[in-house]
C-alpha cells in the first residue's frame, strides 16, 4: 500500500525530476519542488492515504499523511534515490527570496519570509516531538502515581530520582537539541550549533555567578517579578549577563540565525582548502561571544517579557485569556504559528515555575477531538469506510498523543461545518475553564495563586498527560465539556459540505445523514443496486475520458457515456446532496446509502452554467429518469471543453464490488453500472 501511495504522490507532484527536497514532521511531508505549477492537486488530495495537501509559497509543498509519515518518507526516498536524482537530501535551508508562490493557491504561503520563519520554527522542533511525547508521558504517569498516593513525590528514592532524569535530561539539554536542528535547517553544521549552544550549559559557564570565587568581578541581583537571582559578570573588561540557559528555546533559535549568516560570510573570505578548520573554530569564538554576551540576555529578556505580558493578562483577565485562547488556537495550528506559543510554555516552566497556557490548549485539543469522534459516529451510521478508517486513525492520534494535525487535514480543513461546530464546543469549554479556574484557582508552589490550570511541565493535551495538571479535576472538567459539545453537534447536525472546491471546481458528494422516513421506492427503480446511464449513447471507461482524477478512480469506480442527446437524467432513485451552481455535477445519495455522482462534460466548469438548463436543487428528492438537466452539447463542444458524462460510485471503497459496463451503445435507463454489497 505504502509503494503504491508513494510513487502515485510522486507523480501527481510532477515526477521526480521536480522534487529537489524532502523533509517530514510528525504528520506531514514536506517538499521542495522545482515548479509547483506542475502540481496535480486534485488528484493528490484523493489519493488513498493523504489526508491534505498544503501548497506554499516558494514552490514548496506539504502533504498530510498522519502517523504513517515515517514509512511513506522512507518509501519516497527509496523511489527518489532508485530515480537517480538527488531529492531525498533533506531540507536544509530556505528558499531563496522572492520565490513564486504556485499560482491559485488559497493556503498559506503569500508572504516567503513569514512563511519560512514559521519553517524555521517548525523544523527546530519537528526531529525532537517524538523525545517530548516520550518524556511528557512518563511525567503523567509519575503524576497519576504522585496523585494516587502510591508514591510521596518523584525524588523520593534512587529509583524515582532516576526516572526523573530520564524526563528531565530531554528538557535541560533541549536548547541543544533546538540549536543543532535550527542550524542544520539554515545550511550549518549541526554540531557546530550544538556545540555553541552547550557552551552556555557548562559547569564553568554556571560558575562565572559564583561571587564567592570572583569577588567584585560579579555582581548578583534579586528579580522580585520572576522571583530569581540575576548576576553579571566582567569577562574582559566587558559586562556579561548571565542566567540559567537550560530549557530555554529562545536563545538557540536566535543563535542558530546569527551562526548561519557568521558562516555564510566567512566561506566568502576563506579559502576552499581550509574552510573545515577555521570556519568553525572563528564561528565559536564569534558567535559565541555573541551569544553569551547578546543573544542569550536578549533572548531570555524576549521570553521572561512574553510570559510576563500574558501571566499578567491570565491573572487579570481570566476569562478572556481561558475563553480567547481555545478559539484562536483553531487558526493557529493549521498556519503553524503556534510554535512560538509551544516555545513560551517551556520559558514558563523556566522561569516561572509553572505554566498556564497548556490548559486552554488543551481545550481547544479536545474539541477538535470530540468533532472527529462526531465524524466518526456518522461515517459508522452512514456505512462511510473511508472516513470511518480517517477518523478511528485521527482519533487514536488525538486522545493518546495529543496530536491534532490528522483531524485537521484529514477532517475539519475539508468540510466547512466541522469548524463551525468545533468552535463552539472550543468556547464552551473555555467557558468551563474560567469559571471553576475563578472559584477553584491553582496555587503555585511559592504560595501564589493563579486562576487557571497550571502546570510545572510540557506535556501533550492527551488522555495520558491530564494527571500533569493542578487542579486536575477542573481541566478535566473543561476538556470534556469541549469534547462533549463538538462531538453532539457533529452528530445532531452533521458535518456538511467540502470546505472549498477542488482545483476544477469539482464539487465532491459527501456522507450526510439519511432521512428518518424516507418516501416508497419510485416504481421506475430497476433496482436498489443498478445504476442507470443518465443519457443515450456510446459507452467509454473512465480511461478514456481525458481526466486524470476520474482515471486515477480517485471519485470512484464507474463509466462515462459520449452523448447522443441533450437531456441528462438521474441515474438512481435518491436525495439530490450536491448540486453545482455551474450546472455540470450532480451528488446523488440513495436511501441504501450508495452515492453516486455525475459529471457533465469535462473543464465544463468554466462555462460558468451557459449551455446548461438545470431541472432540480439540491436537497431534492428524485426517481431513476428524471430530468437533471438540459445540455446544449455543440456550445460545451464548441468551447474547447469534453461531452462525456461520467457517473461513478463515489463510495465504491465501502461496497463490495461496483462493475461497470465497457463498451457498447446504450439507451436512455439501460444498466451501465452494478453495485453488489
Amino acid at each position: 500500500m505504502a509503494e503504491g501511495t508513494a510513487s502515485q504522490i510522486v507523480a501527481a507532484l510532477g515526477g521526480a525530476s521536480n522534487i529537489v527536497g524532502l523533509t517530514h514532521c510528525a504528520t506531514r511531508l514536506r517538499f521542495q519542488l522545482v515548479d509547483a505549477g506542475r502540481i496535480d492537486r486534485d488528484r493528490l488530495e484523493h489519493l488513498d492515504g493523504v489526508l491534505g495537501v498544503v501548497p506554499q509559497s516558494g514552490d514548496r509543498c506539504q502533504v498530510v499523511i498522519g502517523g504513517t509519515v515515517d514509512a511513506m518518507y522512507d518509501e519516497i526516498t527509496r523511489l527518489l534515490g532508485a530515480s537517480g536524482i538527488r531529492q531525498a537530501q533533506t531540507m536544509r535551508s530556505a528558499p531563496a527570496p522572492g520565490a513564486r508562490t504556485p499560482a491559485g493557491t488559497m493556503d498559506r504561503g503569500r508572504i516567503a519570509r513569514l512563511d519560512s520563519f514559521f519553517e524555521y520554527l517548525a523544523d527546530s522542533f519537528r526531529p525532537i516531538l517524538g523525545v517530548l511525547l516520550g518524556a511528557s508521558i512518563i511525567i503523567a504517569l509519575v503524576n497519576l502515581l504522585i496523585s494516587l498516593g502510591v508514591i510521596g513525590g518523584d525524588e523520593g528514592s534512587p529509583s524515582l530520582m532516576f526516572v526523573k532524569a530520564i524526563w528531565k535530561g530531554v528538557f535541560y539539554f533541549l536548547p541543544i537539541m533546538v540549536a543543532y536542528n535550527a542550524a542544520g535547517k539554515l545550511k550549518v553544521d549541526p554540531w557546530l550549533g550544538g556545540a555553541i549552544m552547550a557552551m552556555l550549559m557548562t559547569p564553568q559557564f554556571a560558575a562565572l555567578s559564583d561571587a564567592g570565587m570572583w569577588g567584585d568581578s560579579v555582581r548578583c541581583v534579586r528579580n522580585a517579578t520572576l522571583g530569581t537571582t540575576e548576576c553579571v559578570a566582567t569577562v574582559f573588561g566587558l559586562p556579561m549577563q548571565l542566567a540559567d540557559y537550560s530549557g530555554n528555546v529562545f536563545v538557540p533559535l536566535m543563535m542558530a540565525a546569527a551562526l548561519a549568516l557568521v558562516c555564510r560570510g566567512l566561506r566568502k573570505i576563506i579559502p576552499d582548502g581550509v574552510q573545515l578548520v577555521f570556519v568553525p573554530f572563528l564561528s565559536m569564538i564569534v558567535v559565541g561571544a555573541l551569544t553569551a554576551f547578546l543573544i542569550g540576555p536578549i533572548g531570555v529578556w524576549a521570553g521572561n517579557g512574553l510570559g510576563v505580558a500574558l501571566a499578567w493578562m491570565n491573572m487579570h483577565a481570566p476569562f478572556v485569556f481561558a475563553v480567547a485562547l481555545p478559539l484562536l488556537y483553531p487558526f493557529l495550528v493549521p498556519l503553524g504559528l503556534h510554535w512560538p506559543l509551544n516555545a513560551l510554555m517551556l520559558v514558563n516552566i523556566q522561569t516561572l515555575g509553572y505554566d498556564f497556557i497548556q490548559g486552554p490548549m488543551g481545550v481547544w485539543n479536545f474539541a477538535c477531538f470530540g468533532a472527529t469522534a462526531g465524524v466518526l459516529v456518522l461515517a459508522v451510521r452512514d456505512h462511510d469506510m473511508e472516513m470511518r478508517q480517517t477518523a478511528v486513525g485521527a482519533l487514536v492520534a488525538g486522545l493518546l498523543g495529543g496530536v491534532s494535525e490528522p483531524s485537521l487535514y484529514g477532517i475539519h480543513l475539508r468540510y466547512k461545518l466541522v469548524y463551525k461546530r468545533m468552535l463552539v464546543g472550543c468556547g464552551a469549554g473555555g467557558v468551563t475553564l474560567a469559571a471553576l479556574s475563578w472559584l477553584f484557582p491553582s496555587v503555585t508552589a511559592s504560595g501564589q495563586t493563579v486562576h487557571g490550570v497550571t502546570s510545572t511541565a510540557f506535556a501533550f493535551s492527551s488522555l495520558i498527560t491530564i494527571p500533569v495538571f493542578d487542579r486536575m479535576w477542573v481541566y478535566g472538567a473543561s476538556i470534556a465539556v469541549a469534547f462533549a459539545v463538538s462531538m453532539a453537534l457533529i452528530v445532531m447536525f452533521g458535518y456538511g459540505t467540502t470546505s472549498a472546491p477542488v482545483a476544477d471546481d469539482r464539487p465532491v458528494p459527501v456522507p450526510e445523514p439519511v432521512p428518518v422516513a424516507s418516501p416508497a421506492p419510485d416504481p421506475r427503480d430497476a433496482s436498489a443496486h443498478a445504476i442507470a446511464t443518465p443519457v443515450a449513447g456510446r459507452v467509454i471507461g473512465l480511461d478514456a475520458t481525458g481526466d486524470a482524477v476520474f482515471a486515477s478512480r480517485a471519485l470512484g469506480e464507474g463509466m462515462a457515456v459520449v452523448p447522443s442527446e441533450s437531456v441528462v437524467r438521474a441515474p438512481v432513485s435518491g436525495t439530490l446532496k450536491t448540486v453545482a451552481r455551474t450546472g455540470h455535477t450532480f451528488g446523488i445519495k440513495t436511501d441504501d446509502g450508495v452515492e453516486v455522482l455525475v459529471h457533465i462534460g469535462i473543464d465544463t466548469v468554466k462555462l460558468e452554467g451557459r449551455g446548461f438548463d438545470v431541472a432540480v436543487a439540491k436537497g431534492q428528492r428524485v426517481g431513476v429518469g428524471d430530468r437533471l438537466a438540459t445540455v446544449d452539447f455543440d456550445e460545451v463542444s464548441a468551447a474547447g471543453c469534453g461531452t462525456a458524462v461520467i457517473v461513478t460510485v463515489v463510495n465504491s471503497a465501502g461496497l463490495g464490488r461496483v462493475v461497470p459496463l465497457t463498451g457498447g451503445n446504450v439507451a436512455a435507463g439501460d444498466t451501465v453500472i452494478e453495485v453488489e454489497r
